[in-house]
């Protein structure tokens, strides 16, 4: 089946996602424990008799949750990772906390919580950073152990040569990286009288394309003494098509966590690797501004969900809200929400109607479509349909701003370069959806649409889209 590698292995499984949910439950009551104790160092050691105003208090200590909560979904801190040192985890959680004391600093003042004293703020994430630190290190630990053991592997394909022997030997032995070698290719004689009794050795020229659709593989690791770009160029981009980890060995340590951008200079073949830190500035606030938007937005727009619930329910029998698998960055599957608009078996009258197909490419769409309901009718019309997405978004499983999540059959039919629509989350609104009559649009240049938001996204360009967006649901247009 085309594409079948992208889909049928998602990066995050619902294992891991559970466990990352543990992990953000025990560190949210660490950081409760944490506000108690500093409370307590703060009244009897430092501010003699401290009495904070009960609602000041309150308010405090929900802005101390958000904030720990958003943070620690924008730089994704509760993740395990495989190679990290404690030193770095270390540094890591440094700037978490002192970031955490910026934003509560700076809302203590907007909000005029004058009873909470700075140096209680200053306590609290001393005492955080303490005990947090302490207790990633202590399942940090205790994960590694688990990898040794067998589980939470990767299975890594190995792109050698005479000089990557040190590399592999150290992916065999340091088994609480969780790595198991699926295969090497290469052209040495000495890899592969050594390892080729034991591991799949390919030689160098074959298909790596194919093998990558077709084995399941978890991550590329590219440790050649030498080189060359235009190979480079190439593996990254097949991996990237498919949602597979592409590595770049490093001379300063055999797996250190960089990631490369590949960019080309003045529009020529050269090929240059640029040093991209993971969390960067953009990508940082464009996380936050989901998460915090999306909670803010659910808790104002519950008397809205209320109201248009209702309607749903009086206009036709059925749940309020439309549950549809959808595929999102690199290939993950997640149920998308949406008010229901259309009939309760409308999927299983769907077939009778692709004849009526007025959309080319692999997505349907009809205007006058008999299976949406009345109040239906109007939720498209306005955009209101895809207002439980936020929830969505609130999970992490989406963006605000980013290429709409197709349905599994549809990417199955995507052209290769299309795959790369999987490359970032997906959102509720983008480029796509304010064009003017976006439905008389061709799928290709839907397609171009969202490469072009990929390739030249920033910030500022979120903002616009989104600005955008509101005009365009303010008139109804594009619908």
């Amino acid at each position: 089946m085309k594409y079948l590698r992208t889909l049928s292995h998602p990066l995050k499984t619902k294992i891991e996602k559970s466990k990352y949910a543990l992990f953000d439950i025990f560190e949210l009551t660490l950081t409760l424990i944490s506000f108690q104790l500093a409370f307590y160092i703060t009244s009897n050691y430092f501010i003699s008799g401290l009495e904070i105003v009960p609602w000041q208090k309150f308010t405090f200590l929900i802005l101390l949750i958000a904030t720990w909560f958003v943070l620690s979904k924008a730089t994704s801190i509760a993740k395990i990772p495989r190679t990290q040192r404690n030193l770095t985890l270390i540094f890591q959680m440094t700037r978490f906390t002192f970031i955490t004391f910026l934003i509560l600093f700076a809302l203590k003042y907007a909000l005029f919580l004058a009873t909470v004293p700075v140096l209680l703020i200053a306590v609290y994430v001393t005492v955080m950073f303490i005990i947090i630190s302490l207790a990633r290190i202590i399942t940090y630990r205790f994960i590694r152990s688990y990898r040794v053991h067998g589980h939470n592997l990767h299975n890594v394909l190995v792109l050698a040569d005479g000089f990557s022997d040190t590399i592999i030997e150290k992916l065999r032995d340091q088994k609480d990286w969780g790595f198991r070698i699926h295969s090497i290719v290469t052209n040495s004689k000495m890899i592969k009288a050594k390892y080729g009794n034991d591991l799949q050795v390919f030689e160098e020229g074959s298909n790596l394309k194919k093998i990558l659709d077709e084995q399941v593989i978890d991550e590329v690791i590219y440790c050649k003494k030498h080189i060359n770009d235009k190979e480079i160029s190439n593996i990254s981009r097949f991996c990237n098509e498919v949602g597979i980890i592409f590595r770049l060995q490093s001379t300063i340590s055999p797996l250190d966590p960089i990631q490369f951008n590949l960019k080309t200079m003045n529009s020529s073949d050269q090929v240059n690797l640029v040093d991209v830190p993971s969390n960067n500035i953009s990508i940082f606030l464009k996380n936050i501004g989901d998460i915090y938007f999306s909670m803010l937005a659910l808790i104002f727009l519950s008397p809205v969900f209320l109201l248009l619930g209702i309607m749903i329910k009086i206009d036709s029998k059925g749940p309020v809200f439309f549950l549809q698998e959808r595929v999102g960055l690199r290939g993950r599957k997640f149920k998308v929400f949406k008010f229901r608009t259309m009939v309760v078996d409308a999927e299983k009258l769907l077939a009778k109607l692709k004849a009526e197909n007025e959309a080319d490419g692999p997505v349907f769409k009809m205007k006058h479509d008999p299976r949406i309901t009345r109040t239906g009718r109007i939720l498209r019309k306005t955009g209101l349909d895809e207002l439980p997405q936020l929830i969505n978004v609130f999970k992490g499983e989406m963006s605000l701003i980013g290429p709409r999540p197709p349905l599994e059959h549809e990417v199955k039919e995507y052209k290769r370069w299309q795959l790369r629509r999987l490359s970032v989350k997906p959102g509720i609104t983008c480029t796509w959806q304010v064009v003017p009559d976006r439905h008389n649009v061709s799928f290709e240049e839907w397609m171009k649409l969202d490469m072009g938001y990929i390739d030249n996204w920033n910030i500022f360009k979120d903002v616009k889209l989104f600005i955008k967006t509101l005009r365009t649901f303010i008139t109804a247009g594009g619908h």
